[in-house]
């Protein structure tokens, strides 16, 4: 089951019998242990490619700690030992190893699932059930089971005033990136955009230094971030600008002279995506607004579309949060 963005959390009333969990940015993964004890383990991803050999540590942990017959839905996350912290590139790496290195990531990347939903239980399918009862289901598994770590129980609330709580203030939390709404009496129902996720947001600024379109009509905007040493480098790119925000920024865009710190660098299409984008590269003197998710790694990089707010012609680029800074910092 999938969900669709929204931007804030909807007021008392709109939404009939809301539940709200914590969301984390992983990779969605549904587990599945064999109809009969010791008969193996799948992990598999919202694609459907089969994952399990990557992750030798989670599979092993399942075949000693989970009960036969059983699905659950969730998100696969790594523990970056050194950092301290959790690590989307860390899973990254984990997910696209092969089999024979698995064991040696493992150990400096351990997995960790966070269930939000079972979806067989005892060799019995759970989908028809309402979400409130599949979740008292999952609870009971956690318990009896007196599953720990690497298996985490998602957190989930009722309160309206507690998810917004979450919203604002555990996504300070690495690894927490908003929030869930899913219908108490909802039906698990594959492929159907039945849930609500917001993510939580971030005004911040970043230097424009090159556009696709044309320099009068710039339809996306390519943004970078100064390092210590000044040298600028690309953190992301915004969404489609609206026609109004196209003719704002070409007031002031300018072609690039030589010397531009991004000559012949390519920028790619999307975070982690092969396709190109055919940028036009701007004089990097203009600031811009831009509204950010918490989506970063740790080079600093925006792993999702920015959103373009306005210019800042009241800041300079001395002001602009420097390479790495994040999406909560902004200029005075």
């Amino acid at each position: 089951m999938l969900a669709q963005a929204a931007e804030a959390v909807p007021p008392p009333g709109v939404l009939r019998d809301p539940a709200y969990e914590q969301k984390f940015d992983g990779h969605r993964t549904l587990l599945f242990t064999a109809s009969v004890p010791g008969g193996g383990v799948l992990l598999q991803t919202r694609r459907g490619s089969l994952i399990q050999d990557r992750f030798p540590d989670l599979v092993a942990a399942a075949a000693e700690q989970l009960p036969a017959g059983l699905v659950l839905d969730g998100e696969l996350l790594v523990w970056d030992i050194e950092a301290g912290a959790l690590s989307f590139e860390g899973l990254q790496r984990r997910a696209a190893a092969r089999s024979r290195s698995a064991a040696t990531l493992a150990a400096r990347l351990p997995a960790y699932y966070v269930a939000f939903d079972v979806l067989q239980a005892d060799g019995q399918e759970l989908l028809h059930l309402p979400y409130r009862e599949r979740r008292a289901r999952l609870q009971d598994l956690f318990a009896s089971h007196a599953l720990t770590a690497p298996w985490t129980l998602c957190p989930m609330t009722t309160d309206l005033t507690t998810a917004r709580e979450w919203l604002e203030s555990w996504t300070d939390v690495s690894g927490v990136e908003g929030i869930l709404i899913k219908g108490q009496s909802q039906r698990y129902l594959p492929g159907y955009r039945g849930w609500t996720k917001i993510r939580r947001r971030d005004t911040t600024e970043a230097v424009i230094g090159a556009v696709t379109g044309t320099l009068t009509r710039p339809q996306l905007l390519v943004l970078g971030r100064h390092d210590e040493a000044g040298r600028l480098h690309a953190v992301g790119r915004t969404v489609p600008l609206r026609p109004e925000q196209a003719r704002q920024v070409a007031e002031h865009l300018a072609p690039a002279g030589p010397g531009h710190p991004w000559t012949g660098v390519k920028f790619a299409a999307a975070w982690g995506s092969r396709d190109i984008l055919d940028a036009i590269l701007v004089r990097p003197d203009l600031v811009a607004e831009i509204s950010a998710d918490r989506a970063i790694d740790r080079g600093g990089i925006f792993r999702h579309p920015l959103r373009f707010s306005r210019l800042r012609m009241d800041v300079t680029l001395e002001d602009v949060p420097g390479f790495g800074a994040g999406p909560t910092a902004a200029a005075g």
